[in-house]
Formats: structure tokens, sequence, C-alpha cells
């Protein structure tokens, strides 16, 4: 019965563990997702 237990306590730790790791790249990481392309700089001289 004890085994049992500690399977399950087990399987609960690794689903909780995924949700947050889940929910951790899903809320912070894509609210620092890099700026997008910078604006090609408009006049100038442009060596070749």
């Amino acid at each position: 019965m004890e085994t049992v237990l500690e399977f399950i306590r087990e399987v609960l730790k690794g689903i909780v563990r995924e949700t947050a790791a889940f929910f951790y790249r899903k809320n912070i990481l894509e609210n620092k997702k890099p700026p997008s392309r910078r604006r090609k700089q408009k006049g100038g001289s442009h060596k070749n």
C-alpha cells in the first residue's frame, strides 16, 4: 500500500512540474520576445 501511495505522489509531482513549466514558458517567455526587425535607415551614404 505504501508503494502505491509513493507512486501516486511521484505522478502528481510530475504533473505539477510539467504544468508549472508550461505556464512559465507560455506567460513569461512569450512576453519577452525579441523586438521585431529594426527599421532600415533611410538616407545616408551606403558603401557597396
